[in-house]
């Protein structure tokens, strides 16, 4: 999906955000699609995917495929970062 990466935002995203849930990964990315003034139906076209997962994405669907949402995490100027968990986060 990647093209030229001056096209795509950069994260303006609260810091850090711990997500345990596909509930609260669609949360974090509809906030940030709306950070950035976008439709869901913009998220579909500029990563060439359909509209109905981005509504899925976003309503928390478990099922959507895991390589289509690191797609549009990239798009929204968002990353992953996979550690190991620390003794309080337990």
């Amino acid at each position: 999906m990647r093209s030229d990466d001056e096209n795509f935002p950069s994260g303006n995203a609260p810091d850090e955000t711990r997500i345990r849930s596909s509930k609260e990964l669609g949360d974090i990315v509809r906030q940030q699609r709306k950070h950035l003034a976008l439709k869901q139906t913009d998220i579909a076209g500029l990563g060439g995917i359909g509209n109905r997962f981005v509504v899925d994405l976003e309503s928390g669907k478990p099922t959507v495929q895991l390589q289509k949402v690191l797609d549009v995490i990239d798009l929204l100027g968002l990353e992953v970062i996979v550690r190991p968990r620390t003794a309080r986060s337990l």
